[in-house]
């Protein structure tokens, strides 16, 4: 009979937990360069707004130059802020989960200690309870012995005292 199963094997608890902690980071880091690259794209955008307007203000005068420049300035300080702090959530949010992970992980661990020392406990009793019901069998058993060597001695006794 085979010990082996036909069942495919369970992922043990720390696997679990590492891929979790993986499909987390990733999600983050997805999210991260979704933003920036949205950033980059907004950025632009109002760049070429900015730089269309520009072209058709350029012929009035320099203080409407200097407006359109402020509001482009403006708006492109605006995207890098909004792009900064979504990258410091993402960040935050990973310390978090690693943080979370690991005290997920610290208590498994515990678990797992107590759960040997619990087992090492009670095979050291199993065994001593064995050892203490097996020394009447035992006595049992060599008395037996004698017995069965008394009777075979008295009775090889009698075969040569008959011969």
């Amino acid at each position: 009979m085979s010990n082996n199963t036909t069942q495919p094997e369970e992922k043990g608890f720390f696997e679990k937990v590492k891929e979790t902690i993986e499909n987390l980071w990733d999600g983050t880091k997805d999210t991260a360069e979704e933003v920036k690259d949205k950033a980059a794209d907004t950025f632009e955008n109002v760049k070429e707004s900015v730089g269309a307007k520009k072209a058709t203000v350029s012929r009035k005068a320099t203080a409407a130059k200097k407006t359109v420049t402020a509001k482009a300035s403006a708006a492109a300080t605006k995207a890098k802020a909004v792009a900064a702090d979504v990258k410091a959530k993402a960040d935050t949010k990973a310390k978090e989960i690693t943080a979370k992970a690991k005290t997920e992980v610290a208590a498994a661990k515990k678990e797992v200690a107590d759960v040997k020392a619990k087992a090492a406990t009670k095979a050291k009793a199993v065994t001593a309870k064995a050892k203490t019901e097996a020394a009447p069998a035992k006595k049992a058993v060599s008395s037996a012995k004698k017995s069965v060597a008394a009777r075979t001695t008295a009775a090889k006794k009698k075969v040569v005292a008959a011969k």
